[in-house]
């Protein structure tokens, strides 16, 4: 199973793994608070992709498209991913705002898919 969460939300247990899925990492928050299992910088968006989408509503579909394409070369860790996640909880920690429109609901679907 596949959770999605806010780096900022607090850590239950039922978070299973937890994995940022962020380059950046996230403003005002200390690593011990974030309780990581695992910092996947590589698996995100280039600076290039994430400053061109800037979490604008109307690009979140071409977002996809070319994040997808990025991660062409993350195939292992995906797999990775989708095997860990069918065995126990994976939590994807993110940073941004929008629940519902980031990285992470990104890699989620591409992981699902």
């Amino acid at each position: 199973m596949i959770k999605l969460k806010r780096v900022y939300d607090p850590y239950a247990d039922s978070d299973g793994k937890r994995i940022l899925v962020d380059r950046l990492w996230p403003r005002g928050i200390k690593k011990e608070a974030a309780r990581l299992d695992l910092w996947l910088k590589d698996i995100a968006p280039s600076d290039a992709l994430r400053k061109w989408f800037s979490h604008d509503p109307s690009r979140w579909q071409e977002f996809k498209k070319r994040y997808r394409k990025e991660l062409a070369d993350s195939q292992e860790t995906i797999s990775d991913l989708r095997r860990e996640s069918r065995r126990k909880t994976v939590t994807l920690l993110f940073s941004a705002k929008d629940t519902e429109r980031n990285n992470a609901v990104a890699l989620k679907e591409i992981i699902e898919g």
